[in-house]
């Protein structure tokens, strides 16, 4: 008798544990294959390449790597790690900016290493640079394509040694 009650128990666990295995894997396939229709109309979209977007007429593009460069400050010379995303309105400017990086970063870094180390320290010289940037940017988009490409240029890393 105590045997029989003891195989009822493990075939009651072994049942109970194969009904949760069943229904985790249950939930699983369902919220992998229940796909979302709104994915169109969501605010964040994914392109061929895997890169976000936040809207339709918005993208990023980040510089490939930072810009790193010196300064100097007081008879001192200082390293500056910055780095940059640029904001274009159209995925034709992004296809422009990608195929122009290496102008892109050149112009970028000609702008910063003409800044002072006393300008890379102030909001407002931050401010500033970003606008003369911006400016010097669609310059040299313009000789190249004939119009401007970067809306905004962003910093996201600034680093003053």
């Amino acid at each position: 008798m105590a045997e029989e009650s003891g195989s009822k128990k493990k075939l009651i666990i072994i049942i109970a544990a194969a009904l949760i295995i069943l229904s985790i894997v249950g939930a699983g396939a369902f919220f992998i294959f229940s796909g979302d229709d709104s994915a169109d109309s969501s605010e964040e979209v994914s392109d061929s390449r895997g890169m976000n977007q936040t809207a339709p007429g918005t993208n990023y593009v980040p510089m490939p790597r930072p810009l790193v460069f010196n300064v100097m400050d007081a008879k001192r010379e200082r390293t500056v790690q910055i780095k940059v995303q640029l904001m274009v309105t159209s995925a034709r400017n992004e296809e422009l900016a990608r195929k122009h990086v290496p102008l892109l970063e050149s112009t970028l870094l000609r702008v910063f290493g003409a800044a002072s180390a006393k300008q890379l320290r102030s909001p407002e010289g931050k401010s500033e640079l970003r606008k003369t940037a911006l400016h010097e940017l669609n310059e040299a988009a313009i000789k190249l394509e004939g119009h401007a490409i970067v809306h905004t240029v962003l910093f996201t890393g600034f680093v003053l040694q």
